[in-house]
């Protein structure tokens, strides 16, 4: 392992893909002397198990212009760093079973126009065409996105923190984080078992223990780890790279194609908080599932697509990830201690939005 320098110009905590990204883009802003500390391994926290969804569509415009930024930066990355990302574009479907959603849709469609992010708004039939073996005998409308994409969560975190060296940053893992340096109210550094290492700016990228440690220092970061779930079957014929991506928000689910399986994610309208005693400091981390709780959204899922009850469930996977109570991101300096920058709290969205939150955190 290379030597642990004494001090940097800033230095980030988390090797996952928002920390990744973060030191990225401070490369790229010439701020070479950054440093990067990843406790274990690049990716072990939750973007391991990230589905890789990189869609262009939020609620916002300003979570739109992340996303879409994001999504321009993972089309150019293995070209860039030579690190193959697993970036495909085969588009997306959101649909709509109320006529409220599809209110919501139509609006989010029109707010992507403005930003030049491809939208159609498509009537139920029009959407069947793409997806020939949904139910769509209670969708009202949908909206396609031609250009929503994907990638392999760990490749794209790997290509950017190539790219972060190739700019002169440095990336160090099995290097954990033990604590902060605080001198006169504002973090100066950090400490590891390695010794103290003073910099200017610390910015913690720690995913779901971000809450906890920042906690030591009277920072309030409002974000808990909780249960995700999602199911990946045996291979279907007829599936292909080309095959959209599906969203059914009332539903609580997605689908992707996934080496010509499909996975089946869930986001039920209450989760499963985890680690109420704090989060355990583990890697790779893999919940065991609970059926009571899992089996009735996944029927749910189902009923968009009733052939999968004919197709044999692969893997049903459960991981955890961080929420927020507002469903937005927490970013900037924290206004209780000085020299501390937090992102965190991403909801999920983190591969989707990593590429905007480390150029906009960066800047």
């Amino acid at each position: 392992m290379p030597k642990i320098p004494d001090q940097a110009q800033v230095i980030v905590i988390g090797g996952g893909i928002i920390g990744a990204s973060i030191a990225y883009h401070l490369g790229k802003l010439g701020v070479s002397d950054t440093l990067l500390l990843e406790r274990d391994r690049y990716t072990c926290g939750t973007t391991w198990h990230a589905a890789g969804l990189v869609g262009q569509l939020r609620a916002t415009e300003n979570l739109t212009r992340l996303c879409r930024y994001s999504l321009d930066l993972y089309a150019g990355l293995e070209a860039e760093t030579g690190q193959a990302t697993g970036f495909r574009q085969p588009g997306a479907i959101s649909l709509a079973t109320t006529e409220e959603r599809f209110v919501e849709l139509r609006r989010t469609a029109a707010v992507a126009d403005h930003l030049g992010v491809e939208a159609e708004v498509l009537s139920p039939a029009e959407a069947h065409a793409l997806w020939p073996r949904m139910e769509i005998g209670d969708v009202v409308g949908a909206v396609h996105l031609p250009k929503d994409g994907m990638v392999s969560p760990v490749d794209v975190t790997v290509a950017l923190l190539a790219g972060a060296r190739q700019t002169g940053v440095t990336t160090l893992q099995g290097v954990p984080v033990e604590g902060l340096l605080i001198e006169g109210g504002r973090a100066v550094g950090v400490t590891t078992a390695e010794g103290e290492i003073r910099c200017e700016t610390v910015v913690l990228a720690a995913g779901m223990w971000s809450m906890d440690f920042a906690a030591r220092y009277g920072v309030p970061l409002p974000l808990h780890a909780a249960e995700h779930y999602y199911a990946i079957t045996q291979p279907i014929e007829g599936l292909t790279e080309e095959t959209p991506i599906l969203r059914d928000p009332n539903h609580s689910a997605y689908f992707k194609e996934d080496a010509r399986r499909l996975l089946v994610g869930l986001f039920e309208p209450v989760a499963r908080p985890w680690g109420m005693g704090g989060v355990p400091d583990v890697s790779f981390a893999e919940i065991p599932a609970n059926l009571d709780h899992v089996m009735p959204l996944l029927e749910r899922a189902y009923a968009r697509m009733p052939f999968l009850h004919d197709v044999e469930i692969r893997q049903l996977f459960c991981g955890p990830e961080s929420f927020t109570p507002d469903d937005n991101f927490i970013m900037g300096e924290a206004p209780t201690l000085p020299g501390l920058f937090v992102a965190a709290g991403f909801n999920s969205i983190g591969i989707q939005a990593g590429g905007g939150v480390g150029m906009a955190l960066a800047e």
